[in-house]
């Protein structure tokens, strides 16, 4: 157990800064590739911030825990919108300027109803996989489109300060791609097998472990980026960080793990924890969509994020203590 432990922080540490690196290079390199910042923020950043998130779900799946993967996805999502942007509400009241953002929002409502929607008969199989994969693909063609017909955003403007402020060589941009996405493998893995054996020792569910330290785990570079962004005063950058990596997680990493095994759900995935996540987006998108004016989320509405969270997180360990664990 002790040693299972010792990989499992090591593997989430290193996870977290090679991950830093690999969004660093891919953003640096899109830049230099011509890419709108647009683009680059909600693709390149988008796919960077949720790459742990793709990886430890797909090697789970692989190795037969879907708990894991599943947890992982959804967990994230949660951890995402109540925790980080809790947060970074707390220390700056977040105000969503971006057209671009506002567009995304009832958008990810409706994927996160068709997630809902798939687990309702308890599994999640390989056409469902492949609808999720068919739904971000065109997604992401429209997201192309807008970002190439729209080069002016809020969004994208302080974006493109952010990459002219830490300016770094090509070479070395492609560098830290290639060097970061071979340390998110290892990490990865190594986090997979600390998280599994914790559980095992412990007597409790692989969904459980998925949901909780590995979700917080794989998203620990959307809470450093949103907090560095709100003492910024860069709301859209926060904002876009977490909706971003929410369609990323509930359509690619979801996907390409049932693709990979079909997943089975819990009967509380589908009573607990899609809910939870449900009603969080749709809180997210009211406050964040601004029907007579920007959106924003108050340092209130920040402290109520935070408590659902912690909430939550107690009625988990609450469920453990139930069943004598």
């Amino acid at each position: 157990m002790t040693l299972a432990i010792i990989v499992l922080v090591f593997s989430l540490a290193l996870l977290v800064w090679s991950a830093d690196k690999f969004v660093d290079g891919s953003a640096i390199a899109a830049s230099y590739l011509g890419i709108p910042p647009l683009l680059i923020g909600m693709i390149v950043v988008g796919f960077g911030t949720s790459a742990p998130e793709m990886m430890v779900s797909a090697i789970a799946a692989f190795q037969g825990n879907p708990g894991i993967a599943l947890g992982n996805a959804y967990g994230s999502n949660t951890f995402n919108i109540a925790f980080i942007l809790g947060v970074t509400a707390l220390i700056s009241p977040v105000v969503v300027h971006s057209q671009a953002l506002r567009k995304e929002l009832p958008i990810l409502t409706a994927v996160t109803g068709l997630a809902a929607f798939q687990l309702w008969d308890g599994e999640l199989t390989r056409l469902d996989a492949l609808v999720l994969i068919g739904v971000f693909t065109a997604l992401m063609v429209w997201t192309v489109r807008q970002g190439l017909r729209r080069r002016a955003d809020a969004f994208s403007d302080e974006l493109e300060s952010e990459l002219k402020a830490h300016p770094i060589s090509l070479g070395r941009a492609v560098f830290w791609i290639v060097f970061g996405l071979a340390l998110l493998i290892i990490s990865s893995r190594g986090m997979v097998w600390g998280a599994v054996k914790v559980a095992r020792n412990l007597g409790i569910s692989d969904l459980i472990i998925g949901l909780t330290i590995v979700a917080a785990g794989t998203s620990l570079p959307e809470l450093a980026s949103s907090i560095a962004a709100a003492r910024k005063g860069e709301h859209d950058i926060a904002v876009g960080n977490i909706i971003g990596s929410n369609l990323f997680n509930t359509l690619l990493v979801v996907g390409i793990a049932g693709i990979i095994s079909p997943l089975t759900v819990g009967p509380e995935v589908v009573s607990r924890d899609i809910p939870i996540m449900s009603i969080l987006t749709v809180s997210l998108f009211i406050s964040g969509y601004g029907f007579k004016g920007h959106g924003r989320i108050s340092r209130f509405g920040g402290g109520l994020l935070l408590a659902s969270y912690i909430a939550y997180i107690v009625y988990l360990a609450m469920s453990i203590l139930a069943k004598g664990v």
